[in-house]
């Protein structure tokens, strides 16, 4: 399986997550890092970000190394990075793509600018199998608010019209995380072109970590990379995050 995505230096999120969660799950990785960030689990100091030439040499190298059976993409920086990871993939026989869409981290500082969202939407959502934003990252991505704050969606069929707006953009399906929603249970919905929305529940925890949007976009691919079903894999990979937070919910 191939990731792409950023590197984090306190291990919370990024490409360290996503290799941690494969491990765990025994899927083999290769990878593609996109930027290079300081961080604690409070703030965001610097980012890096690697050349887009750089970006490309990986994945051809890992695409020539051996057959690819997943792609999981998170944190892409820049419009040019985003142009060149879409440059890059595959268009025949491709492998199911998950795409994390990382627009801030989770000390509010922005990963992603306004033209690598715009490239993101018209180069990238058309080739993933399944887009995995969070509720304010749907709404910043369908227009309605800026990164950070604004008109989040509150209700389930706000909920299923931002993610039918997603799906208008080209996406295939999209899992609408709802770890940011109040209430007693922790509900994500799934909804594809053909399908009627479904509901992926499990009880809400009183814990917080970080990186369990990275943990979860890996952890479907996985689950893909093995030939589950869509709905299969979300479910699988809900209940390992769930499990990660049950463990240690105040590590990482």
């Amino acid at each position: 399986m191939l990731v792409i995505a950023g590197s984090d230096s306190s291990g919370g999120a990024g490409i360290v997550r996503d290799l941690q969660v494969l491990g765990d799950l025994g899927v083999e990785a290769l990878c593609a890092i996109t930027a290079v960030t300081a961080q604690t689990h409070a703030r965001l100091v610097s980012v890096h970000h690697v050349p887009p030439q750089i970006v490309r040499a990986q994945i051809h190298c890992a695409l020539e190394a051996r057959p690819i059976a997943a792609v999981k993409i998170g944190m892409l920086g820049t419009r040019e990075t985003v142009n060149a990871v879409a440059d890059c993939l595959p268009r025949q026989r491709t492998p199911p793509i998950v795409l994390d869409p990382v627009l801030l981290s989770s000390s509010g500082g922005v990963l992603l600018d306004e033209a690598g969202r715009e490239a993101m939407r018209t180069r990238l959502f058309p080739l993933a199998a399944l887009l995995t934003p969070n509720i304010p990252e749907a709404a910043s991505l369908c227009g309605v608010a800026h990164a950070g704050g604004g008109a989040a969606a509150a209700s389930p069929d706000a909920l299923i019209a931002q993610a039918r707006a997603l799906l208008a953009m080209g996406a295939r399906a999209v899992l609408l995380k709802g770890g940011h929603a109040p209430g007693a249970d922790s509900s994500d919905l799934l909804l594809s072109g053909q399908g009627e929305p479904q509901w992926l529940y499990s009880p809400r925890l009183d814990a917080s970590r970080r990186g369990t949007g990275c943990a979860l976009a890996s952890a479907i691919a996985a689950g893909l990379a093995r030939g589950s079903s869509l709905e299969a894999a979300c479910r699988d990979a809900k209940r390992y995050v769930h499990s990660l937070l049950t463990q240690d919910p105040r590590s990482g």
